[in-house]
């Protein structure tokens, strides 16, 4: 989309002026979490310097995102939504299939009353060999 300037905004300027505060704000939540200390919980140690890193969720939340990026186009919406979802909740310490179930079906609900009944945006809820468009 189109910049603009300051003085007579384009389309892109307020999403540009948007992504670099989000990048900003997360820059200092990333350092934040990496210079202090975090709070000793029950039965450990307090640590100095870094903390072990909770490599296992960091990369179920990762790859949630990847399989919703990746398959937003082929599976639809509603599939890549619940699956992300799904696999987001698989990072939580207290995981329950239930639970996750419940959070994927009313996140694809949600994302469906708003981005395709709201906002009106052209998204197939099923992808192309699923019998959406």
């Amino acid at each position: 989309l189109p910049m603009g300037r300051a003085i007579r905004m384009g389309p892109g300027y307020f999403p540009m002026i948007l992504a670099g505060l989000l990048g900003l704000l997360g820059l200092i939540v990333l350092l934040t979490g990496l210079t202090l200390h975090p709070v000793a919980e029950e039965n450990e140690a307090q640590k100095i310097g870094f903390r072990r890193w909770p490599w296992v969720p960091l990369g179920l939340v990762t790859l949630a995102v990847v399989v919703f990026g990746l398959g937003i186009r082929p599976l639809g919406l509603g599939p890549s939504m619940g699956l992300a979802v799904f696999l987001s909740t698989l990072a939580s310490r207290r995981f329950k299939l239930t639970t996750a179930l419940a959070s994927s079906f009313i996140m694809v609900a949600f994302s469906w009353a708003v981005f395709i009944k709201g906002l009106g945006l052209p998204l197939p809820m099923l992808g192309p060999w699923l019998g959406g468009y």
